[in-house]
């Protein structure tokens, strides 16, 4: 096994919890190159796990005839790339046609209802969605090895290089970290997991009165409401439009005391730094998203719909309770 092709689409976070499957197969075959195959909008991956020799992208998001130009050129590459295993995420059929068509000899996938594309695999493995999703995606790679599955786990190198952004205060005082946003993609599927820019205001002016130093964090999609925060309270520091990358966002996050956030890509750069966090969980289900650890806290709301998101329905409800969060069930954690 010289040349090993992974293929798992889906967000920075879902790339981040791919990787325990990575480094399991990496430990295996000490030797081989490892590619990558991702959506452009999870490319900063590379820049936080070096075990990732090379990266084919795919926008498999686009709509009509030019999805199927981005699937034909990821084709084309891996055809170049003359892989001698392929292991791919996804329980969709369509993905062991896809497999089939790479040419590859040996394919791996999850094994789904249709018994003529699971023909098309050398392994169907079974997908076993109810435990948490590094574990599912590792139990790919069991086919191959006997290496244990451990949490994901990212180092960050030139930490360094991140002090100025911060400043004397942050570093020498300390200070808590708050995402507080999601992707557009989800909210553009009417998919909501934070709270409201009130629930926001109203934790920063607490922690605030704790005289804990806060600094917020956000990419481009974060900058609407992290504008509409700033128009109500001015007591943090706002590293928005400062961090400019993944990597700049996840130094920030390894020198803070604590992270707060949502189910988000930062939530995932947390857990793979072993950083303490309290992660706020609305629709989607916490089982599945963080793994158990005494410095992951979770907070959640006693409504007896939720987690409802994917697993009964695709996108958030008209009501939406399971985000009426107490702040004082975060407060109790700092």
């Amino acid at each position: 096994m010289k040349k090993i092709l992974f293929i798992n689409f889906g967000g920075l976070g879902d790339e981040i919890l791919f990787l325990p499957a990575i480094k399991s197969i990496k430990k295996e075959f000490k030797e081989s190159t490892i590619t990558l195959c991702i959506e452009p909008r999870s490319s900063a991956i590379s820049n936080l796990e070096p075990m990732i020799d090379k990266m084919i992208c795919a926008d498999i998001k686009k709509k009509g005839f030019a999805k199927y130009t981005e699937v034909f050129n990821m084709l084309k590459e891996i055809w170049h790339g003359k892989y001698d295993i392929v292991i791919s995420s996804g329980k969709s059929p369509l993905i062991a046609v896809i497999l089939l068509l790479t040419n590859i000899k040996t394919r791996i996938g999850y094994k789904t209802n249709n018994k003529k594309t699971n023909s098309f695999l050398t392994q169907a493995v079974e997908l076993n969605e109810n435990q948490y999703a590094g574990k599912m995606y590792h139990d790919l790679v069991k086919p191959l090895t006997l290496n244990k599955y451990e949490n994901p786990k990212i180092k960050i190198k030139n930490v360094e290089t991140i002090e100025k952004i911060l400043g004397e205060k942050l570093l020498n005082e300390g200070f808590i970290a708050i995402h507080p946003g999601v992707s557009k993609m989800s909210i553009a599927k009417n998919i909501y997991k934070c709270p409201n820019v009130d629930f926001w205001v109203e934790l920063i002016e607490k922690i605030n009165e704790k005289n804990k130093n806060i600094a917020l964090l956000g990419g481009p999609d974060d900058k609407e409401i992290i504008e509409k925060i700033a128009e109500k309270t001015d007591k943090f520091t706002n590293l928005y439009g400062k961090t400019k990358s993944a990597i700049d966002m996840a130094k920030v996050i390894s020198k803070a005391d604590l992270l707060i956030c949502v189910d988000s890509a930062p939530m995932h750069i947390g857990v793979a730094l072993n950083k303490e966090l309290i992660a706020i969980f609305g629709p989607t289900d916490e089982n599945k998203l963080i793994p158990k650890k005494d410095i992951f806290h979770v907070v959640t709301t006693n409504v007896e719909c939720r987690p409802c998101l994917w697993a009964k329905r695709q996108e958030n409800c008209s009501e939406s309770k399971c985000l009426n969060i107490d702040i004082n069930e975060v407060l109790k954690f700092i």
